[in-house]
């Protein structure tokens, strides 16, 4: 199985980047993306993937990087590698007020403009939180198609994600889903068509259910989310994982 996201040059798992590697393979996890917050771990991604053919990357500055420089320079640099996927994680965040709202906005539209004039066609991993129709007006002035975009980590509800689905856009799940105080987040998975959804970790982040306790997440924990998801939509977990590695190689041009 794929892990399409997950933070392995992150200060939480970089250094003990073989020992995670080889958990995910233990646990069936031959692949993953790595994903890019700023531009330091957007060069250090590159640098992973590589290293490890069965890693890629992806580049792009994340909200929470808004009131910092704008230094759109590592992000083209890494985009233009064949080991580079999409360009991400990029998008809004309304849960916390600091960076503020007219700072990631600012942020958001530079990048997108960014890629625009880079000409480089990859996929786009959308940071969204609290923030659906306002990110979505905001891609809509873009020239991306948002049939490229995923939204990752989908935390809202069933409603909101219709928005979602009825711009194009995919949505990928982490182990929130199987929360069991976040009953709206697996209410919204069932809504998903099968051939827009992904899977994925977050990594060093929200470890799932059976592992809930795990410090820090890893990417061997997918499979987890992965059979909640099989189980809530009644289908084989096997089909299942199927289904959702032939997705990621399809969104992310990825060679099985």
């Amino acid at each position: 199985m794929i892990d399409t996201h997950c933070h392995l040059v992150s200060s939480q798992l970089r250094p003990r980047l073989q020992e995670v590697l080889t958990n995910a393979a233990e646990a069936g996890v031959d692949r993953m993306i790595t994903v890019a917050t700023g531009p330091e771990d957007t060069i250090a991604g590159l640098d992973v993937a590589k290293t490890y053919d069965h890693v890629w990357c992806t580049a792009g500055i994340h909200p929470h990087e808004a009131d910092e420089p704008h230094d759109f320079g590592p992000m083209l640099i890494a985009a233009a590698d064949d080991r580079c996927v999409a360009w991400g994680e990029l998008g809004l965040d309304w849960y916390y007020e600091k960076p503020s709202r007219q700072s990631q906005q600012t942020l958001l539209e530079e990048q997108l403009g960014a890629i625009e004039r880079s000409q480089i066609e990859l996929p786009v991993v959308l940071h969204c939180r609290e923030a659906v129709p306002d990110l979505l007006d905001v891609l809509n002035t873009s020239s991306l198609a948002l049939e490229r975009c995923v939204f990752h980590c989908y935390t809202g509800d069933a409603e909101t994600v219709r928005l979602i689905l009825d711009a194009g856009c995919h949505v990928s799940f982490t182990g929130v889903v199987t929360f069991p105080n976040a009953p709206e987040v697996a209410e919204a998975a069932k809504l998903v068509p099968i051939d827009r959804l992904m899977v994925e970790t977050d990594a060093p982040y929200l470890s799932p259910v059976p592992v809930r306790k795990m410090r820090p997440n890893e990417p061997c924990n997918v499979v987890h989310t992965a059979r909640f998801l099989a189980e809530l939509r009644s289908i084989d977990p096997d089909e299942f994982i199927h289904t959702m590695d032939a997705n990621a190689d399809t969104f992310f041009g990825l060679k099985s």
